[in-house]
């Protein structure tokens, strides 16, 4: 719809429902504020003139979902699609050749006929944006469909090809087209331009096309297979095309709005946009308009449309796949359905005798948007009042409309503070009832009076919301919520706000720590600053420790002083101080948890890469030819190597952490490693990991990073020594040989090349500092503890040993004293395959690694026969092999509570 005669004030915005003018008699009967409504002659402020519809992309998927199982199929059941082929052919080969003669010519002709009409008639109704949305699903399906059949022509497998082409009638050396040219865009323009929603176009298309899909089998120019696909395509194009561009914007204006009112009865002078409140619950309540009569008192009215409709519509997805039934409501409902929700709502909560808006009117808004229309109530929202204005009547007012509400099993299930609304003389209206239910079950209402507690406790504390529910609900009511008070059940709004609340205490506690660190730091440190480090004798390290100690325990102090509890936990201490014996165990609410859907993903990832692999090995000789005592020795070695991992970490964190369940950290991330990059996974499994342990999390990411820069020092140096024990083998003399000094002298220059570009530079300073922020301090620590630092760095030592040794052992396994390298010459392959594995953004270093080792074996003097099941053995044993160890251990670890 043209729109024109917008007020200036409407584009801006306009009042929110916090701010509702009081209506004042003007002449004429006409209730009127004329500082904050605005007369809407014409239409209300411009509209985006499209629109990215879920539903569009979720059709996409879906479009594009089936084109994958229906390749699928053809490719892997070609006895089946043969049989089909066979069936339907002997079935319309029956058919008359008149019949198929009528049928062919007419659908030749009306499918172009009838797309054709219908455009015109979009023309004569001046909609000629959806004619271009269909002219542009069409071409775009053309391309789609010409793309399909050169891939089926020269690069799909035979079966995909036997199923959607065969011999043409008319030339048995040609095949028929595995998709029609022109049925795919005709029904991509169908499908773009709306046809589906018009029943009688509908129909008519629909038939013409099943004459032609007819015509085609009968004569022997097409598959069914082709056809479907030919369907699916056309389909799928014209929503990835709608969803892309965007569909017209069809929501009712202003104009309408006033129509409409007029329609059922009303006669408006002025209306005002109220601005949405609920941008952060998904935007679906439906946009508010403040309407003036001119012979009577001003209405409320709720405008709802299919966008509207579709707002959240993610998000509401989300939460109907991880909540359990009862705690979530339908992700989009129909306009009907929303219509006669909240309708049925507003009679019961008024039935119930609770204060809530008087629904005097519905109706539709054309064939994409209904209106509610409801008597004003003014007044101010929650949310907008002054802290003074909330008073201990006013707590319990609004305690009593839930108890209204609940002695009828109406659930809110939205009592924030937008929707409670506090009129002149004070009396609280609860709004926005559309998400609500009836006949609600207690784990609903129980989830309403959480939400409330903690919707008063953020403005008025725990105690006065607690004291006020409990002098309306009771002890055993308010008890009763207990398990519900978890920020799963709470609304999205609120969430948001007590994630804030928690990232400003954090915060809080951090400058307090830094405070304290600050005054109870030693002068001795400002003196070394001027005369550089000193030696300290034996009583200087006692003074220095005890200093330390005493910085530590000023430190805990202020901690504990600075530590504030969160909202949840102040409002169950105020409950279980009337009620000690009351449950607190938090409720099931949910039914697939955020982590268990990481872990099942990354378990599906972790079997397909390891069946891939699996794939491709002969077992038979593999296992005919290996010699089983190296073998036990290669995995013993294996399973060493996480002793020597959880070593190496424990030796960097100078607070007490149980050995085992490091240990067992570590075998979980063996099951890490292998659905993410070997340099990001560990990393993150170990810093959560001792953040679970009790290890501050600047901290514990300063442990690991500590761990990780002295495994690249030590790293480096034993690729260097190996490297250049490794080149003195091949020359007379003690020199390394010539590859050894190329090898070097390539680092160096790569080097150089990082430090003199500005851009390399900088993003190499980046990612360290980012990662080894607070190492140093860390390290400083660990240096007072020197058996820490020998346990640490002997556990690298070890990791590096276990590995070496488990992939010579595997080398023994299958070769001989004829086809033996020297350890040194292993070593080095090691670590060049393992610096390569961790750069490799595969995960585990899939295809990088195994290259590399093979490759570095056989460059030492390996045969390839040796070097190939060598390197397999060593891999299955370090990496694949540890999957279903490590995805146990990260369960076990996850379930209490130490990942």
């Amino acid at each position: 719809m043209k729109q024109q005669g917008a007020h200036p004030e409407d584009t801006e915005g306009t009042p929110d429902a916090s701010s509702r003018p009081d209506t004042t008699k003007k002449p004429g009967g006409a209730h009127r504020d004329v500082a904050h409504i605005d007369e809407v002659e014409g239409d209300e402020p411009l509209l985006p003139a499209r629109v990215h519809r879920p539903s569009d992309l979720m059709r996409l998927v879906g479009g594009v979902l089936a084109v994958v199982v229906l390749l699928a199929i053809a490719a892997f059941a070609h006895g089946t699609t043969s049989g089909l082929e066979q069936d339907i052919n002997k079935g319309t080969g029956q058919a008359p050749d008149l019949l198929i003669k009528i049928a062919g010519l007419a659908s030749s002709i009306a499918i172009l006929l009838v797309p054709v009409a219908f455009a015109i008639e979009r023309l004569i109704k001046r909609d000629g944006l959806r004619i271009a949305d269909g002219v542009l699903a069409a071409v775009l399906a053309h391309g789609v469909t010409l793309a399909t059949d050169l891939w089926v022509a020269r690069a799909a497998p035979d079966s995909i090809q036997d199923a959607l082409t065969q011999p043409s009638p008319g030339d048995i050396h040609a095949l028929t087209d595995p998709v029609h040219g022109y049925l795919a865009p005709v029904i991509a323009y169908m499908t773009a331009v709306g046809m589906s929603r018009r029943p009688r176009w509908r129909a008519v298309l629909w038939v013409v096309l099943l004459l032609d899909a007819f015509s085609m089998l009968v004569t022997g120019y097409t598959t069914p297979f082709s056809i479907i696909l030919t369907v699916l395509i056309g389909w799928t194009v014209a929503y990835g095309t709608l969803y892309a561009v965007g569909s017209p914007n069809v929501r009712p204006t202003g104009r309408t709005l006033m129509a409409g009112l007029r329609t059922v009865g009303f006669r408006p002078v002025t209306a005002s946009r109220e601005e949405a409140a609920d941008a952060a619950e998904g935007g679906d309540r439906g946009r508010r308009y403040f309407v003036t009569l001119e012979d009577g008192p001003p209405l409320d009215v709720t405008v709802v449309d299919r966008e509207q409709q579709a707002q959240g519509f993610f998000y509401r997805a989300w939460r109907n796949l991880a909540l359990r039934g009862f705690a979530t409501r339908r992700s989009l409902q129909s306009l009907r359905q929303a219509l006669e929700q909240e309708a049925l709502l507003a009679y019961a909560a008024i039935a119930a005798g609770a204060n809530a808006p008087k629904l005097i009117a519905t109706s539709e808004l054309g064939p994409d948007a209904v209106m509610l229309v409801y008597e004003h109530t003014g007044g101010r929202t929650l949310d907008s009042l002054e802290d003074e204005e909330i008073t201990d009547e006013l707590l319990r007012d609004t305690w009593h409309q839930v108890k209204a509400l609940q002695s009828r099993r109406i659930a809110h299930r939205r009592l924030v503070g937008d929707a409670i609304l506090v009129d002149r003389s004070g009396t609280v209206i609860l709004t926005d009832l559309r998400g609500g239910e009836i006949a609600a079950g207690d784990l609903l209402l129980r989830m309403d009076v959480s939400q409330l507690l903690v919707t008063l406790g953020l403005r008025v504390g725990a105690e006065r919301a607690v004291a006020s529910a409990l002098s309306v609900l009771g002890p055993d009511a308010v008890a009763d919520c207990l398990p519900m008070l978890q920020p799963i059940a709470l609304s999205r709004s609120t969430r948001a706000t007590l994630r804030r609340l928690a990232r400003e205490r954090a915060e809080r506690e951090r400058e307090a720590v830094l405070e304290a660190s600050r005054h109870s730091r030693p002068a001795r440190a400002h003196e070394e600053d001027d005369a550089g480090p000193v030696v300290l004798d034996k009583a200087d390290k006692k003074a220095v420790r005890a200093e330390q100690r005493a910085e530590k325990r000023a430190i805990d102090e202020a901690l504990d002083e600075a530590r504030e509890e969160d909202l949840l936990s102040q409002i169950r201490q105020e409950v279980l101080r009337i009620r000690p014996q009351a449950p607190v165990e938090p409720a099931r609410l949910e039914r697939v948890r955020p982590r268990t859907l990481i872990s099942v993903i990354a378990g599906a990832i972790g079997a397909y890469f390891l069946l891939t692999q699996l794939t491709h090995i002969e077992f038979g000789p593999l296992i005919s030819n290996a010699e089983w005592g190296w073998v036990a020795a290669a995995v013993l070695f294996s399973a060493l190597s996480y002793v020597a991992a959880a070593m190496a970490l424990l030796g960097f964190v100078p607070e007490r952490v149980p050995f085992p369940r490091t240990v067992a950290a570590q075998v979980a991330g063996s099951f890490v490693k292998i659905v993410a990059p070997a340099a990001v996974g560990g990393v993150a499994l170990n810093t959560r990991f001792l953040q679970r342990a009790g290890v501050r999390p600047g901290l514990a990411v300063a442990s690991v990073g500590a761990s990780q820069l002295f495994g690249l020092g030590c790293h480096i140096l034993m690729l260097l020594a190996f490297g250049y024990l490794t080149g003195t083998e091949k020359t007379p003399s003690l020199s390394p040989s010539r590859t050894v000094i190329g090898g070097l002298l390539t680092v160096a220059v790569l080097v150089l090349v990082v430090t003199s570009v500005p851009f390399l530079r900088k993003f190499v300073v980046t990612r360290v500092r980012s990662l080894f922020a607070g190492v140093v301090p860390r390290m400083l620590d660990v240096l007072q503890r020197p058996q820490k630092l020998v346990t640490g760095i002997g556990g690298m030592l070890l990791l590096t040993a276990c590995f070496v040794m488990c992939l010579d052992a595997s080398i023994r396994a299958f070769g001989d004293e004829s086809t033996s390298v020297s350890l040194a010459s292993v070593a080095v392959v090691f670590l060049a395959g393992n610096a390569l594995g961790s750069a490799a953004p595969t995960p585990g270093g899939v295809g990088a690694v195994e290259a590399t080792l093979t490759v570095g074996l056989i460059a030492v003097g390996l045969p390839k026969e040796v070097a190939a099941p060598a390197v397999l053995l060593f891999r299955l044993l370090t990496l694949w092999l540890p999957v279903l160890p490590g995805w146990l251990a990260f369960n076990h670890l996850t379930r209490k509570a130490a990942l």
